[in-house]
């Protein structure tokens, strides 16, 4: 199972995060850290370059081992506007979406876009049959990125608050291949 390295999502493109864009992944997470870090644990003040190409560089091993498969997300004019990632942590025949978006870039659709665009590319992927989103209870932005997406609520979950702005109730919804 590969999905494509570039996706096209009509005003923005998603493409495999290449280590030279880490210093423009340091400034869009800085630019955003009052919202972030609301819901991110990993997004703190502490947050430099050096953790960012970590990051790409695991993305990019995960990418090849087939378990993580994480896109930077540009506006046509190559503004780096958030990412988002396809993760089989949940097991056979799912696929979890995770995302955040650039301050700049919220209330827009765009992320609501890039959801629907990797979820398309996921359910036509060998034995995914359907594609998952995990958000806190308070984080009302992911929140309505996937009913806007098109995705139902399957279950809710408690869980251990990681980061300021979590209730510690996680909502799974998901999005299915038409029976």
């Amino acid at each position: 199972m590969e999905p494509p390295e570039m996706i096209n999502a009509g005003e923005l493109v998603l493409k495999r995060w290449e280590i030279e864009w880490a210093p423009a992944a340091v400034a869009a997470i800085q630019d955003s850290l009052p919202e972030l870090r609301q819901f991110l644990p990993w997004a703190t003040d502490g947050y430099g370059l050096e953790e960012s190409r970590e990051y790409i560089a695991r993305s990019r091993a995960d990418w090849d081992a087939g378990t993580q498969f994480n896109y930077a997300i540009f506006t046509t004019i190559g503004e780096l506007a958030g990412s988002i990632g396809l993760m089989t942590r949940m097991g056979p025949g799912v696929l979890e979406i995770g995302y955040w978006t650039g301050t700049p870039y919220a209330g827009r659709g765009y992320m609501t876009a890039a959801v629907r665009a990797l979820s398309r590319v996921a359910l036509t992927l060998p034995g995914i049959e359907r594609v998952a989103i995990k958000h806190d209870e308070a984080n009302k932005a992911s929140a309505a990125v996937a009913v806007k997406a098109g995705f139902q609520e399957v279950a809710r979950e408690p869980r251990e608050v990681e980061a300021p702005g979590e209730s510690g109730l996680t909502i799974i919804r998901e999005l299915s291949l038409p029976a």
